[in-house]
């Protein structure tokens, strides 16, 4: 999700939650404690310099169980990461401390913010040796499409 939909929908909302991979909440007196712009330049393995933007979020709980984030509050936090920080409307990109660090792409329901898992790929994968997905095929069901063979048909 980009920073943009994410303003828009707040405009339409009376409380921002956001649900775990797991199907849980994040605890509804979470903070928004960070808000900014990564970037991230690299060479992939196949020697490409390959460059990422994202705004990232942290989400952040502590004992202040009072406290509640509400849409007007959040959208004021990102206008002043706009303003401050001169960000640009690009993916968003959540870190909320479970085990560890997990960092989350960012869907929503209709009702609420979904935490989506990230996973690592490889970008290279032409050049790393790595054989591309063959296309499964159940033989008997290939037999059962064709009715008739004939000569030169391809199908004996």
């Amino acid at each position: 999700m980009k920073l943009s939909a994410l303003k828009s929908l707040l405009n339409q909302l009376e409380s921002v939650t956001f649900i775990l991979p797991n199907g849980s909440l994040v605890p509804p007196h979470f903070h928004v404690t960070e808000v900014g712009e990564t970037f991230k330049k690299f060479i992939d393995c196949g020697g490409v310099v390959r460059e990422e933007k994202a705004i990232n979020f942290q989400l952040w709980e502590a004992n202040d169980f009072d406290h509640r984030l509400a849409p007007q509050k959040l959208q004021n936090i990102i206008a002043l990461s706009e303003k401050v920080l001169n960000i640009e409307d690009a993916e968003i990109e959540v870190e909320y401390q479970q085990e560890t660090i997990g960092k989350f792409n960012l869907e929503f329901d209709g009702a609420h913010f979904l935490l989506v898992p990230t996973k690592t790929n490889c970008l290279a994968q032409d050049k790393c040796g790595i054989p591309a997905e063959k296309l499964k095929v159940n033989l008997s069901e290939v037999n059962k499409k064709q009715t008739t063979c004939t000569p030169g048909g391809g199908c004996c």
